[in-house]
């Protein structure tokens, strides 16, 4: 089971290219070179990019898919903004949709970033400039040109007024912008930081209107139902507030031709019905309230699947594999609690969830467990580390917690076929007895020698998370530790967990890494962002990590980010401020039977809302047949 979460993350966006397709690039397409500048149609971190300057299309999609119908999903709790990119308000799901970048990614490789509003950029060997070229028929949706002013003037207001971690970073990349002319943009960049990410982090960076947003007087930094004004091929159709909101396809939309929007982009609309719980969405499913649903909980995908439309053929129940790196879903534990102070309070608190047991069942045996921030890729750190790791780790030595050096990279725990695993239990004990909670009241809790017990709430806004959670605070309670489990509305755990609040102990959420990680490590896991972070969930401040996070970034090869991304794992996983979750290699899907999708899909994403596409006729036989 897959924790409900939006539709669309904003951060994917707004920091860049490297994370909407991060990682090496595969072959052909050589850029041309003029001295020591070159110039391209795209840019790729360490190799060639796969796709030549005159490809006609992406390979896994299909160039001739029909456009029209429409594809609906759900997406839990409500909205009241349509500015995705500020921490007030709840902004809808794919609200993202209405904007554009310079660069983009695709969906089978990664570390690239291809020409969407420029038409070609250059930069140096040593990228510490680039200049992105801007195709003179990039327009808004009202028909405006697009130009250099407004690229200019989004990093501006991303700059000043964006999520302040994003913004911390942002401004310790770019020395100074200059506008060259109507459709030229340059950026230099600051000098003394690493420069292999940034023409893609700049070039990912959403554009919106100049004109339109002084015009409207628009505040970046305030929540608002009137989206900024974008480039995007979708623009707001319709919305019942907190309820439905439709987005629809631009019939003038400028960039319909371009080969790297060939075959995407294939709905007339696209629908979001919004549910309070995700029984009640599943129940809005069945009846045909919406049409297409991503499967996430295991129980459901087990058991939930038998009724009528799926026995009449109506609705298709399929597996599709998924090559993409596990989501780092977990438990994070809030270290600016005191509680949490104690690194063997964190290993005892881990020890107790037991994920076998869940997994047979509660999972019904679909997850496999999540041991590392870079799960299901080469880069997950194993065993004792390698010399290269040791070459970064060994200087760090005095900032490191106990067994990095010489004891193999942490594992999450073991535990038997029992809710509670009495080997883990007497392995948590120990741990907490060392650590000063060993005076067991008449009530079986622990206290430390002030007499407090040692209070750890979980903070839930997911129904289908209760029967995940209660056993593990049923375990721990046997542990002698005070867990509670605090079911809470989606809008109030959203305020809770966000800065400055940071008002929880225990929440599930996402560690997000890519596959080539970038200056999106230290709004996760950067000491300078952790009270200011959306992401840094536990307020991680590790002087070792934050130099990992470094020597990540700066690294001139493949091999050596690897390397680099391996120690930094280590590092993470020994903290211990985390009690990782499951993950499985297959997306779970169930959908009214109107939908086609390319086969092979890409392995990087699923792409049902950019590179399926509506079968007229069938949608035509379901409605005849009362399938809706």
């Amino acid at each position: 089971m897959t924790r409900p979460a939006q539709v669309a993350s904003p951060v994917r966006r707004m920091m860049g290219a490297s994370l909407l397709a991060a990682g090496l690039a595969a072959l052909s397409g050589p850029a041309w070179a003029e001295g020591e500048v070159i110039r391209a149609h795209g840019i790729s971190t360490f190799g060639n990019l796969k796709y030549g300057p005159d490809f006609p299309h992406l390979d896994y999609v299909n160039p001739d898919a029909p456009k029209g119908g429409e594809i609906s999903i759900w997406a839990f709790g409500s909205f009241d903004s349509m500015h995705p990119y500020t921490i007030k308000g709840r902004a809808a799901g794919l609200s993202t949709v209405f904007f554009e970048s310079l660069l983009t990614g695709t969906a089978d490789e990664i570390g690239s970033g291809y020409c969407l509003l420029c038409e070609s950029l250059e930069y140096p060997e040593d990228r510490s400039w680039v200049i992105f070229h801007l195709r003179p028929e990039a327009k808004f949706s009202d028909g405006t040109p697009l130009t250099a002013e407004d690229v200019e003037f989004s990093y501006q207001t991303f700059k000043e007024k964006g999520l302040s971690s994003f913004r911390t970073e942002l401004a310790k990349k770019v020395e100074s912008v200059e506008v060259i002319d109507p459709h030229t943009i340059k950026f230099n960049f600051a000098a003394g930081i690493p420069t292999r990410d940034l023409p893609m982090d700049v070039g990912g960076i959403p554009v919106f209107s100049k004109a339109h947003y002084i015009a409207n007087n628009r505040d970046f930094e305030a929540n608002s139902l009137e989206p900024l004004l974008g480039s995007g091929a979708y623009v707001l159709g319709r919305m019942d507030v907190g309820k439905t909101v439709v987005y629809t396809y631009d019939p003038d939309y400028w960039g319909a031709d371009l080969p790297i929007n060939r075959g995407r982009s294939n709905f007339a609309s696209l629908r979001i019905e919004y549910y309070a719980d995700y029984n009640a969405a599943f129940e809005g499913f069945k009846g045909g309230s919406y049409t297409f649903r991503n499967e996430a909980s295991s129980k459901i995908w087990a058991t939930g699947y038998e009724f009528p439309a799926v026995q009449s053929g109506f609705v298709k129940r399929v597996a599709l594999p998924d090559g993409s790196k596990a989501t780092g879903q977990a438990f994070a534990l809030n270290l600016r609690r005191d509680q949490f102070q104690d690194r063997r309070v964190r290993e005892a608190i881990g020890l107790m969830f037991n994920f076998e047991w869940s997994n047979e069942t509660l999972f019904y045996g679909i997850y496999q467990r999540v041991n590392s921030f870079w799960e299901n890729t080469d880069m997950a750190a194993e065993g004792l580390p390698g010399a290269d790791e040791l070459a970064l780790l060994e200087p760090l030595a005095d900032l490191l917690p106990p067994g990095v050096l010489d004891q193999p990279a942490a594992l999450a725990p073991v535990s038997g076929e029992r809710q509670l695993d009495r080997k883990n239990l007497r392995r948590a004990s120990t741990l907490l007895d060392e650590a000063g909670w060993d005076n067991v009241g008449n009530d079986g809790m622990r206290r430390n020698a002030a007499g407090e017990t040692l209070r750890i709430e979980f903070l839930n806004d997911s129904q289908t998370f209760d029967r995940v959670i209660n056993p593990y605070v049923e375990n721990l309670r046997r542990l002698g530790v005070d867990a509670v489990h605090v079911r809470v509305d989606n809008a109030e755990a959203e305020n809770r967990e966000r800065p400055p609040a940071y008002d929880f102990d225990v929440v599930t959420t996402f560690m997000q890494t890519g596959y080539v990680p970038g200056s999106e490590l230290r709004q996760f896991f950067g000491s300078e962002t952790a009270d200011s972070s959306t992401f840094n969930k536990m307020g991680l401040k590790n002087e070792a990590v934050d130099r990992l996070i470094d020597a990540v970034m700066a690294a001139e090869s493949e091999e050596q980010m690897k390397t680099a991304v391996r120690a930094l794992d280590r590092v993470l996983r020994a903290e211990m401020f985390w009690v990782p979750q499951w993950y499985k290699a297959t997306h779970t899907v169930a959908y009214y039977d109107m939908y086609e999708h390319p086969d092979p899909l890409p392995p990087y994403d699923l792409g049902h809302l950019d590179f399926w596409w509506y079968n007229a006729e069938k949608a035509e036989k379901l409605k005849a047949d009362g399938a809706f």
